[in-house]
């Protein structure tokens, strides 16, 4: 009875040190498995966002509250996570979406510049979106 609890409480220990790399990665963001497909991953955190967002070019009217700069970090987060397994060719809009919401996941950083940042933000997540469709 002894070997059987020892063996019971043991067990999860050695199966941890069997986990592959890609479990053990990085993790920004809650849900999903570092498995899981990076376009996938990305577009849907930035289609999650778009829908608290002001239509594309009225971003001087966007009211940056808690719910908006929460969900801006989310996509932060996912794209940290998950960036670096998107295409090549998206290796620019990553970074910009990666520059650009590190003031966005801010709630200190003045209007005129979240405003900059979200046109530049909304460029680079278009971008991502079409080049993983």
């Amino acid at each position: 009875m002894k070997r059987l609890a020892t063996a019971a409480l043991i067990l999860p220990f050695l199966l941890a040190g069997c986990q592959d790399d890609a479990s053990s990665a990085d993790r920004y963001s809650t849900g999903g498995d570092a498995t899981d497909s990076p376009c996938a991953r990305v577009v849907s955190s930035i289609g999650y966002a778009g829908l608290m967002l002001k239509p594309k070019g009225q971003e001087e009217a966007q009211n940056f509250e808690d719910a908006v700069i929460g969900r801006l970090s989310e996509v932060r987060g996912i794209t940290l996570q998950f960036g670096t397994r998107l295409p090549d060719s998206l290796r620019g809009a990553v970074e910009t979406i990666e520059e650009t919401t590190e003031g966005l996941s801010r709630n200190d950083v003045p209007r005129e510049r979240q405003v900059a940042l979200l046109k530049r933000y909304r460029g680079a997540a278009d971008q991502i979106v079409a080049g993983c469709e």
